[in-house]
């Protein structure tokens, strides 16, 4: 399916001079028509192509409104799929030469080479694959250039190198071209090719603006996806069926991605009409639970008692299931577990039978960016198995919009089921008991500056956001909201910052032990970019814990500021209540949360927690300290402290505090770990997470 918008313009012209003016102006006339394409793949009990069909024979509905098709096409396809032999000297690719970035061309208007043929788009993704595994998809690519390749393909080669998707073969039948394309790959001519300079190398200039933007550079998953829904809507520029076969080495959803991305990527493929094909260029795996010989053994009782063995199968399996749901929501089917990974390109290749291609201008001409379902159904008796994508989401045009219009949009894309992608945020989400039934959440966001619009208004620079969120329990039901616009005055030197900073907006819940959802989206005033962040978590009840030392959250933090500074807390005035319970703010202090949990060498780390001990009348001293790990080694500890005084409040609880320095660590991946003792009651309570530490 494709959607695509297209403006008519007519001018009146003159009886004699070939222009009709009106005085000096010239009358014109707009108006704005959408072409909605539907590819439906029609097939009788014995799944064979049901041919002979015509636009008379098919009812199209959308929002329930019948649509007049406009544009018919049948695509036949050899179903024999026999390959043509070729001989080996004429497969031969020619001298290698560096390779050329192209685009997929668009269909101009009576252009056939597209017709009858089935689309293959081969997409490495080499941020995701390690050395080893892009030579074993390489390889597989040439095998079925070579000996499955059938006269109705036409394969386009595209690669997420260097921060972009590059289209390195338009859809060519020529299969010396393809094969000269990925023996260029399997050379690696960019070896060699310099670093990002966007990357933590930048100099710190210390403005209070908090980390640097490279620290949304951890949000691997997000950029792999972004780059997978930018290939597919260059792929969306053709009407056809497009099957994208998408080369990693698994791809793993963790708790600092955001979901929304994925669901964008989905969305994007269904609208463009491209399925995905997932290749696990891993292959047939056996890992030792004790890690081959890159790596130190892992310490503890795990490898003996099959914990390590387990977690090495749990992570392998995390990191398919996105790769199948990817698959799944599209129309296609990932191979897992397979060493041939041919079979992987010639599943999409079979999938694709012969189809028509309906079009029809849609009578809802509102680009309010909705979700439109779409009905196809055949005039005849005929018994036949209908395939075509179900619906698709309008466009949407933000500097068109009033104001009300754009409070509008901002509520609509809470609300719609595609998310918007346009911004890049990062949030972090902690709780803190309150009493026994209530619990203090408190929500950090951070968007990079460098993303957001500056305007003079008033002779000074300002950057102004729209912040709205929403909070569900695991029932659906509405828990909790936020509705915020925050204009934030820079001066001369801190606006020159914000291209290399980050803003970071805080704001705080009460809420219930259970399951929640939150959905949160921040808009660019200026210009209309959304950015939407989703995500699940769980405030547990603490009351239930009998095992172990009652904690709240972990909050690690590279920085504290000032309650003044509005670029850490943009919502200073408001939710005065939140501020005041918010136990990361004291002493005119806010502990502002990593959210991306990436810190800087020569820096300190804060961590803050708390311990709570109902049910005594004098809290008892607790001990409390900080370990960093690397593979599977003790690289640091900080000293213990001991921690007595509680508050007055029935939980008894007990602050915990850390300060360090970083300066004596090597940058690099650590797990930190920190660890909390009763000693009077021989409980204990541990809490890790992943950090990233940066020159």
């Amino acid at each position: 399916m494709r959607f695509l918008c297209l403006s008519l313009f007519i001018c009146l012209l003159e009886a004699q001079a070939g222009q009709n003016t009106i005085g000096s102006q010239t009358a014109t006339f707009q108006s704005t028509t959408q072409l909605v394409i539907e590819t439906v793949s029609v097939k009788d009990k014995s799944g064979n192509p049901v041919t002979g069909l015509t636009a008379k024979d098919f009812t199209l509905t959308e929002d329930g409104v019948p649509q007049e098709i406009k544009f018919f096409e049948f695509q036949k396809f050899d179903e024999a799929g026999a390959v043509v032999p070729v001989e080996a000297a004429a497969l031969r690719p020619p001298a290698l030469a560096r390779l050329t970035h192209g685009q997929i061309s668009p269909e101009a208007s009576g252009d056939i080479r597209y017709r009858d043929r089935r689309l293959l788009a081969l997409y490495f993704d080499m941020t995701a694959m390690p050395p080893p595994d892009q030579l074993r998809a390489f390889t597989a690519a040439k095998k079925f250039v070579k000996t499955q390749m059938t006269t109705a393909d036409l394969m386009a080669v595209m690669a997420f190198t260097s921060g972009s998707v590059q289209v390195l073969q338009d859809f060519t039948a020529d299969r010396s071209k393809l094969l000269s394309v990925i023996e260029t790959l399997i050379v690696g001519e960019d070896e060699n090719a310099p670093a990002d300079a966007g990357d933590a190398s930048k100099a710190d200039t210390g403005a209070a603006f908090g980390q640097n933007d490279s620290e949304f550079n951890i949000f691997f998953t997000d950029r792999q996806l972004s780059a997978l829904q930018t290939a597919a809507t260059m792929l969306g520029r053709l009407n056809e069926k497009k099957s994208l076969i998408y080369f990693a080495s698994g791809l793993r959803l963790n708790g600092t991605n955001n979901m929304a991305q994925l669901h964008a990527t989905i969305n994007a493929a269904i609208r463009s009409g491209v399925s995905f094909w997932p290749v696990d260029a891993r292959g047939l795996v056996a890992q030792a639970p004790m890690g081959d010989a890159s790596q130190g053994s892992p310490g503890g009782l795990a490898a003996y008692t099959g914990a390590a063995a387990n977690a090495v199968a749990t992570n392998r399996q995390r990191s398919q299931d996105t790769l199948w749901t990817l698959a799944a929501d599209t129309g296609g089917k990932a191979l897992l577990d397979n060493n041939d990974l041919a079979q992987g390109i010639v599943q999409a290749q079979k999938s694709v039978s012969s189809y028509y291609i309906l079009g029809y201008y849609t009578t809802n001409a509102n680009l309010d960016g909705k979700f439109r379902k779409v009905k196809i159904t055949l005039n005849n008796q005929l018994a036949a198995n209908l395939d075509y994508r179900q619906g698709y989401y309008a466009g949407k045009k933000f500097n068109k919009f009033t104001t009300a219009d754009k409070e509008r949009q901002l509520e609509d894309a809470l609300m719609l089921g595609d998310p918007v992608t346009e911004l890049t945020i990062a949030m972090e989400i902690n709780y803190f008991q309150l009493n026994r039934a209530e619990y203090f959440v408190p929500i950090a966001v951070k968007i990079p500056g460098s993303e957001l619009a500056l305007a003079r208004r008033g002779g000074a620079e300002h950057t102004l956001i729209d912040f709205i969120g929403e909070i569900k329990d695991e029932y659906g039901a509405t828990v909790s909201n936020v509705r915020d616009k925050v204009d934030i005055k820079l001066t001369g030197s801190t606006a020159a910052e914000l291209a290399l900073r980050p803003i970071e907006y805080d704001t705080g819940f009460t809420l219930l032990p259970g399951k929640y959802k939150i959905k949160f989206l921040a808009r660019d005033a200026e210009t209309g970019r959304i950015g939407t962040f989703e995500m699940q978590f769980v405030v547990p009840n603490l009351n239930k814990e009998l095992q172990r030392v009652a904690i709240s959250s972990v909050v690690l933090s590279g920085q504290r500021a000032a309650m003044s500074e509005a670029l850490f807390n943009a919502a200073k005035d408001k939710n005065l209540r939140a501020q005041t319970t918010n136990p990361l703010v004291q002493d005119g202090l806010k502990l502002i949360p990593s959210v991306t949990r990436v810190f800087k060498k020569g820096k300190d780390m804060f961590v803050y927690l708390q311990a709570y001990q109902q049910g005594v009348e004098t809290a008892q001293p607790m001990m409390a300290f900080v370990t960093f790990f690397q593979g599977g080694m003790k690289v640091f500890e900080s000293v213990p402290i001991s921690v007595s005084e509680a508050s007055a409040n029935r939980l008894k609880t007990l602050p915990m505090k850390f300060s360090f320095p970083l300066e004596k660590l090597e940058p690099g991946e650590y797990l930190c770990q920190v660890t909390v003792l009763d000693a009077k009651v021989n409980k204990a309570a541990f809490w890790q997470a992943p950090i990233l530490l940066i020159p």
